[in-house]
């Protein structure tokens, strides 16, 4: 079996073009949801965490009020475990508020097949039962394997199979951009 290598083929978003996507993510969720009331961000580990903590702080920024942000760790909802790795990694998820009857928004980086997604749903509802689920994606990619649609979208990206999005952010990359890179054999 020949080795895989990932090329760099571009820069899709600089860290400027990604802190005004979050700025206007922000006002989108704000203005779609008739204010901050009743409203809490859950971004999905890891890249989705950061993500929904930027877009609450832009939210502060617009009407003044703290929307609670939460943290969903998808792994054990994941229908892909057995190959994602012998021994999966668990990290906890940190949600400090109930989820029943509030209008939640699912924040996560790329939305790609949707299982992902689905994977961060069943988590939700084993938690309660909320009045609404909408999904916030930086970046939407194509490919969908699920009928799972991001009703707030960053940029929308068309991509081949071979071609993978990486998203890189400071608080956990120590470097902001967004990438679109190939597998080549």
């Amino acid at each position: 079996m020949r080795p895989v290598r990932i090329v760099e083929k571009s820069q899709l978003m600089t860290a400027t073009e990604i802190d005004r996507t979050v700025q206007r993510l922000a006002h989108e969720i704000v203005e779609k949801s008739g204010g901050t009331a009743n409203l809490a961000l859950i971004g999905v580990r890891r890249r989705g965490v950061p993500l929904a903590n930027r877009i609450a702080q832009a939210m502060r920024g617009i009407d003044g009020v703290d929307v609670p942000v939460g943290t969903l760790d998808i792994t054990l909802y994941r229908d892909d475990l057995s190959k994602v790795a012998a021994q999966p990694i668990l990290q906890s998820s940190e949600i400090p508020f109930t989820v029943d009857d509030k209008d939640l928004v699912l924040v996560d980086d790329v939305l790609y097949t949707g299982r992902t997604i689905r994977a961060a749903m069943n988590g939700l509802f084993d938690l309660g039962r909320p009045k609404r689920v909408r999904l916030c994606v930086l970046i939407e990619r194509g490919h969908r394997e699920l009928p799972i649609e991001a009703t707030f979208i960053g940029r929308s990206v068309q991509t081949s199979d071979a071609e993978i999005i990486e998203v890189r952010l400071n608080e956990i990359d120590r470097e902001e951009r967004v990438l679109l890179v190939e597998r080549v054999s």
